[in-house]
């Protein structure tokens, strides 16, 4: 008898459970989606927030609201996800910055992105272009590293303007040993117009923002940092083929929800999320920016940004790069 009893309040406790599971999924969502964008309002993130955001909102029948938190390296815009509950309503659209860069360049960073945040897919990435000046008497990587080893006096300037940039430009450094004079700034544009005025040699940026000074021959591509090369620029060679063969990196976006958020909730958001990105609107949005879709959710994406995390912690570690 207490054998049947306990089996029976077994049962009936299973079927409670997945009855609670079952519900959530199915009333989900009860009330308007706010996704966090740490950019401002135009900027090219804030805009694949908009578009995701107004998809999920058709699929789901809820309107879904951007809420633009710049700041901080991103810090601002976590921390708003996070002080809400994990019930799926909130979602933090990422880059690399917070994900994978912030833990090795921020000294007590208010919040571990491997434990209390969970990925939902992966949106776009762009890689990344070094570029010199449209006159510039280096015309290839191989150019750079010949120059560099028969001036080792004579640093080459490298700029950038994040620290995922940086950490790109160190890993260089990392196969080929040429030491570059690493200068920041805060966006892409003065490095644009610096390198035009001959006040640097080399700079590291997103293809997409680079694109129409390059078409105009105001800059000169030495690679580009993706798998293969851009299907819009196929004169253009990558790191691949410029004989360094592990050299593959993107700048790229993600959407993420607070971890602990009910597995079904996920599944839904997952789900939805990659249907828009996978289809042949997604894909041409990615395009029309310069960038094609991050082909991970879940699981895979956790796996890639734990990866760039690691690889990035090495290329720090090798290069004295400490936390501030």
């Amino acid at each position: 008898m207490l054998k049947r009893n306990f089996l029976l309040a077994a049962t009936l406790t299973t079927m409670a459970l997945t009855g609670n599971v079952f519900a959530q999924d199915k009333e989900f969502p009860t009330k308007p989606l706010r996704i966090f964008v740490p950019f401002t309002a135009g900027s090219g993130s804030d805009t694949s927030a908009r578009f995701f955001g107004d998809r999920l909102a058709k699929q789901f029948g809820q309107t879904a609201l951007v809420e633009n938190k710049p700041g901080a390296s991103g810090i601002i815009s976590v921390q708003a996800l996070l002080a809400l509950p994990a019930d799926g309503h909130a979602i933090l659209l990422a880059s690399n910055s917070p994900i994978s860069v912030n833990p090795i360049s921020i000294k007590n960073l208010p919040y571990n992105p491997m434990t209390d945040l969970t990925p939902l897919a992966g949106l776009s990435r762009n890689m990344n272009v070094w570029v010199v000046n449209g006159n510039s008497k280096f015309n290839s990587l191989k150019d750079v590293v010949e120059y560099s080893k028969k001036n080792p006096s004579k640093p080459l300037s490298l700029a950038n303007y994040s620290a995922g940039y940086r950490l790109a430009g160190e890993w260089f450094t990392s196969m080929t040993n040429v030491k570059f004079n690493h200068i920041s700034y805060k966006g892409g544009a003065q490095i644009f117009t610096d390198l035009m005025g001959d006040q640097l040699d080399i700079g590291i940026a997103d293809l997409g923002g680079a694109a129409a000074l390059i078409k105009a021959g105001k800059l000169k591509a030495l690679a580009v940092s993706g798998e293969k090369r851009h299907p819009e620029f196929p004169n253009i060679p990558n790191f691949i083929d410029s004989g360094f063969p592990e050299y593959v990196n993107y700048s790229w976006t993600s959407f993420y929800v607070k971890a602990g958020t009910p597995e079904a909730i996920k599944k839904k958001l997952i789900d939805a999320l990659v249907k828009i990105r996978d289809s042949k609107e997604g894909s041409d949005f990615n395009l029309a920016s310069g960038a094609d879709s991050m082909p991970f959710f879940g699981d895979s994406m956790q796996k890639f940004q734990q990866d760039e995390l690691e690889r990035f912690t090495r290329i720090a570690k090798a290069a004295g790069i400490q936390a501030e």
